[in-house]
């Protein structure tokens, strides 16, 4: 059984692809069995090799007395048979499903994959995308037949990055199979690892559907709040007001207007609407849910230019502070951050944007999204959005931002409403 030869350290457990969700589960398997961790970038594989965290969320702690040789080199991956795939999936700038990594990754397995050996994907994707996108391309570069030779499950990632609490030991894991010794040996394979334990899925399309599901729900929900404050603002009412109000209910569910970014949240519904119009579907509430959330950060930027032209300010001179550009807070992923169409919407307006963030690189928001980081800050500024909550910001007071805002007046935009009850004397606006 390949679970005991891994834990007899008999064979090796292989990770394809080292980001947020694959080093993780790598250095975690680490303490137990023997493991290769895999990632076709050099770079961060040398930085691995030095105990050093690319995405900045382990220490170099995370990484001592784990039985782990972390490579780019796809023959090292000979030496496993039990193969788990973490690669990222995107979306296109159509908000269609890229499978260029997680197919480019089935590939790299494929070309190394024995009789025996087993693969589980841990991408997020729409059901059926491991059968009929992924499972093809093993065959074709392996030579082998699915299931005779080897056998394959899902294990939907649940990492939150920034979340100390909520990490790989302490949340119970999906698994599923293609069948049920697969299962068996995959779930068991987990348990090693999971503390808080294993769900049996009862096939990979469920297993697929209900990670998808997960990031769905709290999206369309997000939505749903975030278009009660485009109408509260209407009102001349505040969100949080409203919400901790309605929130005294035994059933009322919290949830808070704010930007949709990132690489799950702000992606993931988008899997789901793609396969639904494949099966004949025209998805309402989700695509809905997408419309509002993709929309915000634009709507934030529109309502702070009106409002600096409302103080009789020339548009064009006008000066914004933007403080946070990771798309949430307490990390540095830049991937998918909404604020950027916060920065792109004030820049419409011809407006001067200065761009501020303790966490995220300089040079990735460079390359990303043509945006560098400010390193002095202005004394002068007309309004300042303080757009992503880093625990950095929350020890700052009024007193501060006033130094930063002309004549020490100005806008003041709460985005997540940290500061509500603590602005007195600017202009204050939140969702």
């Amino acid at each position: 059984m390949i679970y005991q030869d891994l834990l007899d350290k008999n064979t090796k457990l292989a990770v394809i692809g080292l980001g947020y969700v694959g080093l993780p589960i790598a250095l975690e398997f680490a303490k137990r069995i023997q493991v290769i961790g895999f990632d076709i970038n050099a770079g961060r594989i040398a930085q691995m090799q030095r105990s050093e965290d690319p995405s900045r969320e382990l220490s170099a702690a995370d990484f001592q007395n784990r039985d782990i040789t972390f490579t780019s080199n796809i023959d090292d991956l000979k030496e496993a048979t039990f193969f788990i795939v973490a690669v990222p999936t995107p979306i296109d700038d159509t908000n269609l499903p890229n499978l260029k990594p997680l197919l480019g990754a089935s590939r790299t397995v494929g070309q190394v994959l024995k009789k025996g050996d087993y693969v589980v994907f841990e991408s997020t994707v729409y059901p059926g995308c491991t059968e009929e996108d992924c499972i093809p391309i093993l065959e074709e570069a392996s030579g082998l037949k699915f299931r005779e030779d080897f056998m394959v499950g899902y294990s939907p990632e649940r990492i939150n990055p920034g979340d100390k609490e909520h990490t790989l030991q302490n949340v119970i894991k999906i698994v599923s199979g293609c069948c049920d010794e697969s299962l068996d040996q995959i779930a068991q394979t987990y348990e090693l690892v999971v503390a808080a334990g294993v769900h049996r899925a009862t096939s990979i399309k469920v297993a697929e559907a209900a990670k998808i599901v997960e990031n769905t729900q709290r999206d369309v929900n997000i939505s749903l709040v975030n278009e009660l404050s485009i109408i509260f603002n209407k009102l001349g009412i505040n969100t949080f007001d409203v919400l901790e109000a309605a929130g005294t209910k035994w059933n009322f569910l919290k949830f808070y207007p704010g930007l949709v970014g990132g690489h799950c949240i702000g992606v993931d519904p988008y899997y789901l609407v793609h396969k639904a119009m494949q099966a004949g579907y025209h998805s309402k509430v989700i695509n809905s849910g997408r419309y509002v959330n993709d929309s915000m950060g634009f709507y934030i930027g529109k309502q702070t230019a009106k409002k600096i032209i409302a103080q009789g300010k020339i548009i064009q001179e006008a000066h914004v502070l933007v403080m946070g550009a990771t798309f949430k807070e307490n990390v540095s992923d830049i991937r998918n951050s909404k604020v950027i169409d916060v920065i792109s919407e004030l820049k419409s307006f011809q407006i001067n944007v200065d761009v501020i963030d303790p966490q995220a690189d300089s040079s990735e928001m460079e390359h990303e999204y043509g945006v560098s980081l400010t390193t002095t800050l202005r004394s002068d500024y007309d309004a300042i959005i303080l757009a992503v909550n880093h625990r950095e910001y929350m020890t700052l007071d009024e007193a501060y931002f006033k130094t930063l805002l002309k004549d020490g007046k100005g806008i003041f935009v709460d985005v997540k409403g940290i500061y509500r009850n603590q602005i007195q004397d600017l202009t204050y606006w939140s969702l």
